[in-house]
């Protein structure tokens, strides 16, 4: 596993009428990939981080508020996997939990490869149809983080309102011409070891990755579904960073029968203070 960079992000830190001096507070998060070396498949990668140029295509609003904070070369993509001793142009297949800028920013690396990018089919539908549309949530989540009515005054502008827009799905990170494979129902067995569970909720595709390994057992790897420890261990949904609350619940109730079933260790979507504890490139699992 490793890092693709250290962002920073808001907290939802809510007024009462009791008590409207709330403090603003920050928390610091990861943005995370998996290489996983599969013994008959090769080189398989989970998810590729936001990018170099995610400040950039991210938008100088959006970046304001979910704010990178620590990037060096280690964390390109490709630098990144050569700290593991292996070539991005050895990876076979990428897998995405969903395509979010911030999940999906490497995919530009693999054009023109021919590698397959499994996706869930209503991933990608809606992925594409948001970026025709520009119908997702973008502008509506970054308006709900402004605080006060000049600022939301401020921000209604249509070239900051399309800056918005591209932090939720971007077509530079969504080439058409990529080897995109839409996988269908609720489970795919991708190879021995390797299956991916659709856990609707955050967005309508998302999916989740349960591993198992010979000596370290079994790993799920959340993507978005749990943005940082809370929402799994507290069973605390997302608000508006969900497309779907009841579809978030049923997701969660079944990852909650997985994790229990397999024992599998988690690895949420952003928490750096459960990734921290686990072993990172160039060390690994077994």
């Amino acid at each position: 596993m490793f890092t693709d960079l250290l962002n920073q992000a808001p907290q939802a830190n809510t007024s009462s009428l009791s008590n409207t001096l709330i403090e603003h507070k920050r928390r610091d998060l990861v943005l995370i990939s998996a290489l996983i070396e599969h013994p008959t498949e090769g080189l398989i990668l989970f998810e590729t981080g936001g990018g170099r140029d995610y400040p950039e295509v991210i938008g100088t609003p959006a970046n304001d508020i979910f704010a990178r904070i620590d990037y060096t070369d280690d964390h390109d993509l490709n630098h990144a996997i050569a700290k593991t001793g292996h070539n991005i142009c050895d990876i076979k297949a990428v897998i995405m939990g969903h395509l979010h800028l911030d999940h999906a920013g490497g995919l530009k690396h693999f054009q023109g490869t021919n590698v397959p990018i499994y996706v869930h089919e209503l991933e990608l539908k809606h992925a594409f149809y948001t970026l025709a549309t520009k119908s997702d949530e973008g502008k509506i989540l970054l308006m709900a983080l402004l605080s006060t009515e000049r600022e939301r005054h401020a921000f209604m502008i249509t070239d900051q309102i399309d800056l918005c827009c591209k932090g939720v799905y971007d077509s530079s990170a969504l080439p058409l011409d990529l080897n995109w494979q839409a996988f269908h129902g609720s489970t795919l067995e991708l190879a021995s070891g390797i299956n991916l569970h659709h856990s609707p909720g955050h967005t309508p595709g998302l999916c989740i990755l349960q591993l198992n390994l010979q000596n370290s057992g079994a790993w799920v790897f959340t993507s978005d579904q749990y943005h940082v420890e809370e929402n799994y261990h507290a069973s605390h949904p997302q608000g508006w960073l969900a497309r779907d609350h009841d579809d978030w619940v049923r997701s969660h109730q079944m990852i909650k029968a997985l994790v229990k079933r397999t024992g599998a260790k988690l690895v949420f979507g952003h928490c750096s203070s459960t990734f921290v504890n686990y072993e990172q490139a160039p060390r690994y699992y077994q």
